[in-house]
């Protein structure tokens, strides 16, 4: 973000942070000071950002509140943290934010690749309401209002998009490992349908884009999936069925399911008999 941010003609007064490999890897892309104690960091700058782990905003917000000017604003990038992470800032005269990328950070290089185009979901008081949206479209960011009570339920969607979409494909992965793929072989062999089914969803939505035995109510191929891996890999056999059962709900809402057949799935799914 500190690079797209210099780019877009956001000058980088400071960084920050207590390791000294982490300030070295960071300056060239950001330039700015480069400070080993976070106190010293706010004094030229118009807006502080705080981009710890989650569970150490609040700490680090404390550290800098004595160092903060009122009227100068700050920052933190946590999807799932409200804006009392930020309170000690607030007490000291600072306007507040959190303004969150709903993107996935790899490494730098994806990151500053991928930023682009990305939602950012803004929380902020009214004052800052408007700076706040420039600054997303400074990093050619689409904005959009997070209600400070639903920042969990937010980022949740966020994991759920990205986490756990690696989990699934590590989870496909594993499946064709298990037939006598290698990894790379596995990739090759999955990623096609997964590139297929993202342009599908892209462009028809999720409920048109859902395919397969229960969008057509295949109840036998359903059962033959469980007993395969109730034999051979038991341990993804609850994820299986759990989503499973949400999938039976996306075919009913695509109307390829009738009732009858849904009610069925979700029997089998549950570990009863059809």
């Amino acid at each position: 973000m500190g690079y797209l941010l210099k780019k877009a003609g956001y000058p980088i007064a400071a960084i920050a942070d207590r390791n000294p490999e982490a300030l070295a890897k960071a300056h060239p892309y950001t330039g700015g000071r480069i400070c080993p104690t976070i106190t010293t960091a706010p004094r030229d700058a118009d807006a502080v950002l705080i981009t710890t782990t989650d569970d150490a905003i609040a700490s680090a917000c404390r550290e800098l509140a004595g160092a903060l000017l009122p009227g100068q604003k700050v920052i933190h990038c946590s999807g799932a943290g409200s804006l009392d992470l930020l309170i000690s800032a607030r007490e000291s005269g600072a306007f507040i934010a959190s303004i969150h990328p709903i993107q996935s950070f790899a490494h730098v290089e994806g990151a500053i690749d991928n930023i682009p185009g990305s939602t950012f979901g803004i929380t902020a008081g009214e004052e800052i309401r408007e700076w706040a949206v420039d600054f997303v479209l400074a990093l050619d960011g689409a904005p959009f209002f997070v209600p400070d009570t639903d920042k969990p339920l937010y980022h949740a969607a966020a994991c759920i998009a990205s986490n756990y979409l690696t989990t699934l494909l590590y989870m496909v992965e594993e499946i064709y490992l298990h037939l006598g793929l290698n990894r790379e072989e596995a990739i090759r062999a999955f990623w096609p349908l997964v590139r297929g089914t993202l342009r599908n969803i892209e462009s028809r939505g999720t409920v048109e884009a859902l395919t397969g035995p229960i969008a057509r109510g295949d109840i036998g191929t359903v059962e033959k999936h469980l007993l395969a891996f109730q034999d051979k890999l038991p341990e993804f056999l609850p994820s299986y069925r759990a989503l499973g059962i949400t999938a039976t709900d996306l075919g009913l809402k695509k109307r390829s399911l009738t009732e009858e057949k849904s009610n069925m799935i979700k029997q089998l799914l549950q570990g009863g008999k059809t």
